[in-house]
């Protein structure tokens, strides 16, 4: 498998863990979306979205990293990233969506280039927008996995071994750090999130541990 990638991409960043976790051999190839090769005509004919991540398999490629994580959670059932129960699966799935379809879609770089660079919006306020957005989205989810945790406690979100939860947790919480964001009203998130960051998988996928 090719993986096309962005170290600091939060979507690129849950797909590594889910690689890592699975104990799976890739061929990683950075795209620097910094440099915009993301928009290179190569690129655009592997993903006319022009977004990463991207995943090149023997059947094709594939992008979209919830799409991509479960493609490898169907195919690699080891070490599974969801639970086999319908409820708690769905569950699962609720706070992994809440992350990457309310929380991260807002905030991400095409956003807030645009912003700045089409809006004329100010640094200070991107940054107020940022942090507004994040609060919001972060303050629902401490209240939803603190509510699961003190009914269900674990060391992650939906049980002590890491899913599809705590996959797109981590990147969401780094990038929070990333622009000093006070995480200290989200104390079960940060709990998990320090959890996740002492296993391999997810300290080997970690931003300054990837290529560039």
């Amino acid at each position: 498998m090719t993986f096309y990638d962005y170290f600091r991409s939060s979507a690129a960043y849950r797909v590594r863990i889910a690689l890592n976790l699975k104990g799976l051999s890739y061929t990683s190839h950075p795209v620097s979306l910094v440099d915009k090769a993301q928009q290179s005509p190569a690129y655009q004919a592997i993903n006319p979205s022009q977004l990463v991540p991207t995943l090149e398999t023997e059947q094709g490629y594939l992008s979209q990293s919830l799409a991509i994580i479960e493609y490898l959670d169907e195919c690699y059932p080891e070490t599974a990233l969801l639970p086999s129960d319908p409820w708690q699966k769905a569950q699962c799935r609720e706070l992994a969506l809440s992350i990457a379809c309310d929380i991260h879609p807002v905030n991400n770089l095409r956003i807030l280039n645009y912003l700045t660079q089409e809006l004329g919006v100010s640094q200070e306020d991107k940054l107020t927008w940022y942090h507004h957005w994040l609060q919001q989205g972060l303050a629902a989810l401490e209240a939803r996995v603190a509510a699961r945790q003190a009914n269900q406690p674990s060391t992650f979100c939906c049980g002590d071994t890491p899913s599809l939860a705590d996959i797109c947790l981590v990147p969401q919480l780094y990038n929070a750090r990333r622009f000093e964001l006070d995480l200290s009203p989200y104390p079960t998130l940060v709990r998990i999130d320090a959890a996740c960051l002492k296993l391999a998988s997810f300290a080997q996928a970690h931003p300054d541990n990837t290529p560039q």
